[in-house]
């Protein structure tokens, strides 16, 4: 399989030439892999070097003059190093454009945490009017790219190294029916149902989810848009009953969507436990399947938090 990274260079390399709005900004990153698009259409791919706020400047600069540009690089010099310019350059002026990071929380642990960037839609949700994506499979990311294109709002699609077996269905084009493996654009599809409780997966968290869920009397969702967040889903999965008890498993920072579930859940009495990526900085960087554990974040350190939780 490949990974999310290689099939957005590959789609968005072809919709370059289907798309005559479309325009790429880098900052080195990935810039092998645009070469022979940015050959093809020189004045669309622009590398401005390792200038992660001119990278910004330039995007929202495109989305001035009515094109749509995809802004990308990782996570970490994407949202916190020109956190002001996204602010300001799209948010403040108004513009739309899809910035798509790779890196993740801690895809490549070698790099140090100056490449880490668990925080990012946590910081993001500071600002209004972001759509936020968090595809689990490449075909995910490659359909919410492609529905992404087709808009003219703000888009950040998070990519990461750690994948789902298994692509399920995202994207208008699948309805929103509220049955079991039906989701809508925003909303949260229903994995597996139980009575238990409901835990959240976001993106490549599932697979951990569900092995860490397998034999629980429990609602499994997933969900790989998480802004604007799906509370009419969560309010459905979690029934008319006397109480809720809900888990979202996110693969950045923990307890980043935990304000929106008890904002969803406001007229219900409820408890809402946030598990991700704890704030603690690892030195020792590992790899990322330690990482995964380190922060409890594999099916073993799942099913212990998960269970814990429900029975208290």
């Amino acid at each position: 399989m490949d990974t999310m990274r290689d099939r957005f260079v590959a789609i968005t390399s072809q919709l370059l030439a289907e798309e005559p709005r479309l325009a790429v900004v880098l900052a080195d990153i990935s810039a092998d892999g645009f070469a022979p698009a940015r050959r093809a259409h020189p004045d669309r791919v622009i590398n401005v070097g390792i200038r992660e706020q001119l990278l910004i400047g330039a995007g929202a600069g495109m989305a001035l003059t009515g094109m749509r540009p995809i802004v990308h690089t990782f996570a970490s010099f994407l949202v916190e190093r020109p956190f002001e310019q996204v602010k300001l350059d799209f948010g403040h002026q108004g513009v739309g454009g899809i910035l798509v990071s790779a890196g993740g929380s801690y895809d490549w642990p070698a790099g140090g945490f100056t490449h880490m960037a668990p925080g990012d839609v946590a910081l993001l949700d500071t600002l209004d009017g972001w759509t936020v994506h968090v595809p689990g499979h490449p075909d995910e990311a490659e359909a919410l790219l492609r529905e992404a294109v087709d808009g003219d709002d703000r888009v950040y699609v998070r990519l990461s190294l750690q994948a789902n077996r298994q692509a399920r269905p995202v994207g208008r084009s699948t309805g929103s029916t509220g049955s079991t493996g039906s989701t809508g654009s925003t909303g949260f599809s229903v994995v597996r149902e139980g009575r238990g409780g409901t835990v959240v997966a976001v993106g490549p968290m599932l697979d951990n989810v569900l092995a860490a869920t397998e034999g629980l009397d429990v609602n499994v969702l997933y969900a790989t848009t998480v802004r604007p967040f799906d509370g009419a889903g969560l309010r459905r999965a979690v029934g008319a009953g006397p109480g809720a008890d809900v888990v979202i498993v996110e693969p950045y920072l923990a307890g980043t969507s935990t304000a929106a579930a008890n904002e969803a859940l406001m007229e219900l009495p409820h408890r809402v436990l946030g598990l991700g990526v704890g704030r603690a900085e690892l030195r020792r960087y590992g790899q990322m399947e330690e990482h995964l554990a380190a922060h409890g974040l594999d099916a073993r350190g799942l099913r212990e938090r998960i269970t814990g939780f429900l029975r208290g």
